[in-house]
């Protein structure tokens, strides 16, 4: 269960979920119409040496047809692959990814030249992910900057402390994060966006309903999901459901443009159809919202 101020490294607890997500996207980088490229997906499962995530690489044909082992995740990494590109083509040359995990954008996308990257995760999280880049020789192609703090804690103060510039336009990522925070955690961490963020800046982020039934969720798990390696993964203990705000009606009272999204637009949108997903599964996956916003000039 998640506490008050609980750590993780890469093989434990949310870290884990970090690994499951670069086995995704491992998986759809190999197909031929992938729908992203992540050369460096791969690399960080093998390093973990966890034997859960690594038979997804293994058996990649398989989880290649399986929604959950690809296909959502080739949208959603396509979705804020997309926010970074808007937002360079705008003139943007300030980036922060909040709750980073082993996401390689700093590497793997062409950024603008100029162009600061701040990667904000836990300090285990992130030193894994240096070590695992090193050991690769691989080179970021911006400047990229990490921030070892939780999101709990006061973030915007070490980001600052990094060389962020709350004047200059930034583009905002909260990809696969806001059920791992507490609702007031959530609530605080939309507020100081909002205060870093000059006129120009943009923001994307993904939520899941608040309707939906983890209990019933988690029965199917084990019924459904038992010999696969999502077996291991209980996200009852990962999650968190008290009450929060919507950030779309949020930053909307802030002034900020939304516009949203369900995965079957994205499907279509990227041309990617989703596999079928029985209920309760389908349920939480098709309650999810892919939000953009804008802060206006």
């Amino acid at each position: 269960m998640r506490t008050e101020g609980d750590t993780w490294d890469i093989v434990s607890s949310v870290g884990m979920t970090a690994l499951f997500v670069a086995a995704a996207r491992a998986v759809e980088t190999a197909q031929s119409d992938a729908l992203i490229h992540d050369e460096f997906a791969k690399l960080f499962v093998e390093a973990s040496g966890d034997p859960v995530t690594n038979q997804m690489l293994t058996e990649r044909d398989k989880w290649a047809e399986h929604p959950l082992g690809t296909g959502f995740m080739g949208l959603r990494s396509k979705f804020f692959d997309n926010l970074f590109r808007t937002a360079a083509e705008d003139g943007v040359r300030q980036a922060v990814i909040l709750a980073a995990g082993l996401d390689a954008r700093s590497y793997r996308l062409d950024w603008p030249q100029g162009t600061v990257v701040y990667e904000i995760d836990q300090p285990k999280v992130l030193e894994f992910k240096r070590q695992v880049l090193a050991d690769a020789d691989a080179t970021p192609k911006a400047d990229r900057r990490e921030v070892a703090v939780d999101l709990r804690e006061n973030w915007p103060a070490a980001l600052i402390e990094e060389g962020f510039d709350p004047t200059a336009p930034t583009v905002w990522s909260a990809e696969g994060l806001l059920p791992y925070l507490p609702g007031a955690a959530q609530d605080a961490l939309f507020a100081r966006i909002d205060q870093l963020s000059a006129p120009g800046s943009s923001l994307a982020c993904d939520a899941i309903d608040s309707d939906v039934d983890f209990k019933q969720l988690l029965e199917f798990q084990k019924e459904q999901l038992h010999d696969t390696p999502f077996a291991t993964l209980d996200i009852t203990d990962l999650f968190y459901t008290d009450d929060r705000s919507d950030p779309a009606e949020w930053l909307t009272k802030q002034g900020w443009t939304t516009a949203t999204a369900l995965p079957e637009e994205l499907a279509e949108r990227y041309n990617r159809p989703l596999g079928e997903m029985l209920d309760p599964l389908a349920q939480m996956f098709n309650s999810i919202t892919y939000l953009t916003a804008v802060k206006p000039s």
